[in-house]
Formats: structure tokens, C-alpha cells, sequence
């Protein structure tokens, strides 16, 4: 550069380490989007990318199939992650083929838990029936983690009327798993169960096929029990333990790593 020639102002170079999306961000769109009907709201965040990359989660369960027709109807493409654990019932993967194929879902993904954490950590697969947390952590909240990475946000499928831990559950909110920021979205938040049976008529939905057998939530088969009339329909999962949800949502108890072989790293 030529002696007294002042160089220009250059832009310093740095990686954008901040949160995808804040709490304020969470409490913005649960304000702009009050009052407005579900459909409205999932098609306008989806065609205008509002919450950027995003996936729904589904486990294709008792209820699954109105979120998954919603979307559907918006953006057949849009990605559809699915946790197959190894644990499920039959019925549950049939149903999941039947759905895909009714409602032209193009963008399924199927998550599998890591097969040499599994070996080393539920080589017999009875973690479930010693240590449930453990067993969520390894096929289900490990998978999605690594899964969700890619993208800024994740739509579920929760009510609040489902249990008390899920009373007065937001339309948005920010993930709590991890430190990315990363938006979830609840569409069906404030949907009562006679919202759902509506929707399933009114759009001839086939049902799941354990839903007339006693099952209103429907998980892995061996932590996953009938419900009597009256009873919370989420009570039949992990009955008999202190536990109301897999990990995915509300953090579990951590599980002891005690079991691991010498130098396993079980990081994702």
C-alpha cells in the first residue's frame, strides 16, 4: 500500500455463536399468532420460514395423525422425524406406513439409536425394565439430539390436556435440551380431546390401531399400558414409576454410566 494511504475500514470476521431464538422471540409469536386458528398459524410459519429449518417430531401415535395432516396439507416435504427405538409395536410402524402413504409424506426420517452405545449400554435390551430414564436417553433423546442439530426449530405434537405436566403448555417456546436456541412448536397446545376426535371425523383419519384397545398414548411397547375410563391419558406410560415423559421434551433423571465399558466415549 502506497506510503499515506489510510487502509478501509475492514469488517472484523466473526462466527455467530448467539442462540438461534430467545425467550423474547418465543413471547413475540405467541402474541402474534393469539387467537389465529391452527391451520392459519402452521401455514403461515411454514410458507414464510418464519422459524427457519424446521422438522416435525412425531411418534405416529394415538393422535398423530391431525398435526401430521395440518403439515401435510401446508408442505407434504416438510421433514417428519420419527424415532424407531426397536421398542415399538407392530401396530405403530404398520400405522406409520399407512400414514405416510395416506397423506403423501415425502420428508419422513427415520432415527435410530447409536448401535455401539446400545451394545455397550442395553446389549439385552431390558435397560427399560431397571432403568427407563436410561433407556429414553440411548433411543430416543440421543437420536433426536444429534438429528435436530440441523435445524433452527422442531414442531410437536403436545397437548395440554394431555397430563399436568403439560398444563398450560405454549404455542412457542424455546427448547430447553441444549443452548442453541432452538424454537418448539406446539400447535395443538390449547386442543381438547374432542377437538381431535373432530378433526379425525371430519378429515376421514385413520385412527391407530391400539387407541380402541385402551391405548390413548401410545409409546414403546413394553413401557406403554392400557388406561381405564376417567384415568390421565398418559398414565399408562412408564406406569408404575416416578416418570411422565421420555426425555425428548422434559429432561429425565440422568442414568448411570456405571455399566459402560472401559474408554467408551458415549458423546454426540
Amino acid at each position: 500500500m502506497a506510503e499515506g494511504v489510510t487502509a478501509p475500514n475492514r469488517k472484523i470476521d466473526r462466527i455467530d455463536t448467539a442462540p438461534r431464538f430467545s425467550e423474547a422471540d418465543a413471547v413475540r409469536l405467541n402474541r402474534l399468532f393469539k387467537g389465529t386458528d391452527t391451520a392459519d398459524m402452521l401455514a403461515t410459519v411454514l410458507r414464510e420460514r418464519m422459524a427457519g429449518e424446521l422438522a416435525v417430531v412425531s411418534s405416529f401415535g394415538a393422535e398423530s395423525a391431525v398435526l401430521l395432516h395440518l403439515v401435510a396439507r401446508v408442505d407434504p416435504a416438510t421433514p417428519v422425524l420419527f424415532l424407531d427405538t426397536g421398542k415399538h409395536f407392530p401396530e405403530t410402524l404398520a400405522y406409520r406406513d399407512e400414514l405416510v402413504a395416506h397423506l403423501g409424506l415425502t420428508g419422513i426420517e427415520v432415527l435410530s439409536p447409536d448401535m455401539d452405545l446400545l451394545k455397550a449400554r442395553d446389549e439385552n435390551g431390558l435397560r427399560w425394565s431397571y432403568d427407563p430414564d436410561g433407556c429414553c436417553e440411548i433411543r430416543k433423546v440421543q437420536p433426536l439430539a444429534r438429528a435436530l442439530e440441523r435445524f433452527d426449530a422442531s414442531i410437536t405434537g403436545r397437548k395440554g390436556f394431555q397430563s399436568a405436566t403439560r398444563a398450560g403448555l405454549p404455542r412457542f417456546e424455546i427448547d430447553n435440551s441444549d443452548a442453541q436456541g432452538r424454537l418448539k412448536i406446539n400447535p395443538l397446545a390449547d386442543w381438547a380431546a374432542d377437538d381431535l376426535a373432530a378433526y379425525f371425523q371430519t378429515h376421514g383419519l385413520p385412527p391407530h390401531p391400539l387407541v380402541e384397545q385402551g391405548y390413548p398414548s401410545i409409546g414403546c411397547s413394553p413401557c406403554t399400558h392400557k388406561v381405564a375410563e376417567g384415568e390421565d391419558p398418559r398414565s399408562g406410560r412408564w406406569k408404575g414409576w416416578d416418570k411422565t415423559e421420555c426425555g425428548i421434551h422434559v429432561p429425565g433423571a440422568p442414568s448411570t454410566d456405571d455399566d459402560l465399558p472401559p474408554g467408551y466415549d458415549p458423546v454426540f
